[in-house]
C-alpha cells in the first residue's frame, strides 16, 4: 500500500511537572518535543506537532488537542498504541483519529476550558501536591464567587495578561466560570473562554485569592479590568494548580 498524507488528531493527557511547558525548546524537555520525537521514531519523518495552545512549565492537561501531518499507511489505532509505547508514563495519547486535511488544532479551536485547583486548609497534602496551590489562611469563597461573576462576558483582560505576550488585542470572552468546593479544603475554579492570554487564568486565580483573603473587594475586579494595567491585579498563582481540561471545535 502506498503511503498517503494523513492528518492525525491527538487528544493528550500529561503531567507537566517535569517539563518546561508544551512548546518545543532546543535545550529543554517539553511535551511537544517528546511527542515529536516519538512520532519521528514511529514514522521516520520529522513532523511539526500543532497544539491547540501552549501550556507553561509545570501546567498539566487532561484534554490537550494536537495534530500532525505525515505520509503514512498506519491506522489511527496503530498510531495510538505505538506512541503510548514510545512515550514516558507522564504523557499519554488518550485518543487518536484521522482528521480532514484542513483541520488545524490551534486555528480551529472555538473554546478552551481550564481548571485551577486550590487546597485551602492548614496542613499541606503529601499526595497530589503537584496538582494544587496550598493556601493555609481560610478563604472567603462567596466573595471569590462574587468577584468571578464580574469577569464573565466579553472584556479587555489586559490587566490579567502576563508580560511578553504577542497578541493583536487583549479582548476575550469568558463564556463560563465557577468555583466548586469539593471537600477537605479543595476548591476548583473552572473557566471557559474563546481564548486566553498568557498567564490569564493564573493571574485571575491570584486575584481571586486576594479577594478571598480580604485584600481586594469583590467589586474591585471591575476596577482592575478597567485599568488595563497588570500592576493593578494580584500576583500570578503557581503553575502546578492549572490544568487544561479540554478544547471545543
Amino acid at each position: 500500500m502506498r503511503p498517503t498524507e494523513t492528518n492525525f488528531k491527538l487528544i493528550i493527557e500529561y503531567d507537566g511537572t517535569a517539563y518546561h511547558g508544551w512548546q518545543r525548546q532546543a535545550r529543554e524537555d517539553t511535551i511537544q518535543g517528546r511527542i515529536e520525537a516519538a512520532i519521528r521514531r514511529l514514522t521516520g519523518q520529522a513532523v511539526s506537532l500543532i497544539g491547540s495552545g501552549r501550556t507553561d512549565a509545570g501546567v498539566h492537561a487532561l484534554g490537550q488537542v494536537a495534530n500532525f501531518r505525515c505520509l503514512s499507511t498506519l491506522s489511527a489505532d496503530v498510531v495510538l498504541r505505538a506512541l503510548n509505547a514510545l512515550l514516558p508514563g507522564d504523557i499519554s495519547i488518550v485518543h487518536c483519529s484521522t482528521a480532514p486535511a484542513a483541520f488545524h488544532a490551534r486555528f480551529d479551536a472555538r473554546e478552551k476550558t481550564y481548571r485551577y485547583s486550590l487546597l485551602n486548609r492548614f496542613c499541606p497534602a503529601a499526595i497530589g501536591r503537584q496538582y494544587h496551590w496550598h493556601i493555609r489562611q481560610p478563604l472567603d469563597v462567596p466573595a471569590m464567587r462574587a468577584a468571578l461573576a464580574h469577569l464573565v462576558g466579553t472584556h479587555d483582560f489586559k490587566s490579567f495578561e502576563g508580560a511578553g505576550s504577542p497578541r493583536i488585542h487583549t479582548i476575550r470572552t469568558l463564556t463560563d466560570a465557577g468555583l466548586a468546593c469539593t471537600g477537605d479544603g479543595r476548591i476548583d475554579l473552572t473557566v471557559s473562554a474563546n481564548g486566553f492570554l498568557k498567564h490569564m487564568v493564573r493571574n485571575i486565580v491570584g486575584t481571586l485569592v486576594a479577594v478571598g483573603r480580604g485584600k481586594i473587594a469583590p467589586e474591585g475586579v471591575c476596577t482592575i479590568l478597567d485599568a488595563r494595567d497588570r500592576s493593578t491585579a494580584a500576583a500570578t498563582s503557581p503553575a502546578q494548580g492549572l490544568c487544561l481540561v479540554g478544547v471545543r471545535y
